[in-house]
């Protein structure tokens, strides 16, 4: 199924790739890595991971302490942010269709 990022997920992805670069050259690459990886995990098996909050689920990360939260459409799935595990847990309530 395809994936696509809302414009929060977009931002969020490039705010934490920029500062894990400006942190140690090569890490924001290897975040964006993870994060390809991860949204290539939810494409095949969009309903493996638990839900976050009614139909919003969310894919922990691997290497990094984020995780994407998404929902399943019709003919897509919607990345609705790239959200730091331990920082403002609901930030994203009532923006998940921007």
């Amino acid at each position: 199924m395809r994936v696509l990022f809302s414009e929060l997920a977009k931002q969020e992805l490039d705010d934490a790739s920029q500062y894990y670069e400006i942190e140690f050259q090569g890490l924001g690459k290897q975040f964006r890595e993870e994060i390809k990886l991860a949204a290539k995990r939810i494409s095949e098996y969009p309903e493996a991971w638990s839900v976050e909050r009614g139909d919003i689920r969310k894919c922990l990360l691997h290497k990094f302490p984020y995780k994407l939260l998404y929902s399943i459409e019709k003919d897509h799935i919607i990345i609705i942010a790239v959200a730091h595990q331990h920082r403002k847990p609901e930030y994203w309530v009532g923006k998940e269709k921007t």
